[in-house]
């Protein structure tokens, strides 16, 4: 978890287990409708559920750095752009251009017009001294991506577990779904404390989510 926790904010980490839930179970539930009974059954579902979100993981991984790399290069032609600039209005107007995207209007728009002004002049000048010769990928960027997949792939470990511990396939499928689900109404829960929604509110939509997977794939013979 200190591993996670440095590389990303609380909220990039729920979305990825979130992601890797959603995965398995669905994974889980589809591999359910098609494997047919017999000793190797079990062993057919660990594999499909570790795979799929092994499978995943490195996909989002490669996405997490897509995204870092597209980031990067954005600060950098921000940065580019002032330094190019001809003369200080042009500088000013596109640290203004990029301020509100930066701080988020909510926090500019209570700014008096001397206070923008000064903020936007001291920008003016970090940019100025700033750096654009970095690559646009960063030893922290791909330990993020790192990060990343490794929470999508342990997401499957606890929805492995029931495949080990029980013999009957089908009880194991039920106990793995339901340990998901259960997962899933915890992750809503701490989605809820970080996004200032009520906890109970938001953990009861994810659960409700996860049994209507559940539900409808049993519906449908799995």
């Amino acid at each position: 978890m200190r591993f996670t926790q440095r590389y990303l904010d609380p909220i990039d980490r729920l979305n990825e287990i979130l992601f890797g839930l959603i995965m398995v179970l669905t994974f889980t539930l589809a591999a359910g409708l098609t494997v047919e009974d017999g000793p190797d059954a079990g062993r057919v579902l660990l594999i499909a559920a570790l795979g799929c979100n092994l499978a995943w993981g490195i996909i989002d991984g490669a996405m997490f750095l897509s995204g870092a790399i597209l980031d990067n290069s954005r600060r950098q032609r921000a940065i580019r752009a002032v330094q190019e600039a001809a003369d200080e209005a042009e500088q000013l107007a596109v640290v203004h251009g990029r301020m509100d995207e930066v701080l988020g209007e909510a926090v500019t728009a209570r700014a008096t017009e001397e206070e923008r002004m000064r903020l936007m002049r001291f920008v003016r000048d970090l940019a100025l001294r700033a750096s654009t010769d970095h690559s646009p990928l960063r030893r922290e960027d791909l330990i993020g991506a790192l990060a990343s997949a490794w929470l999508v792939i342990a997401t499957a470990l606890p929805a492995a577990v029931p495949f080990l511990l029980i013999d009957q396939p089908w009880v194991a499928l039920r106990v793995s779904n339901t340990i998901l689900v259960g997962m899933l109404f915890v992750v809503g829960w701490q989605w809820g404390k970080y996004s200032y929604v009520n906890r109970g509110l938001a953990g009861t939509i994810f659960l409700v989510v996860g049994l209507a997977l559940v539900v409808t794939a049993i519906a449908l013979g799995g």
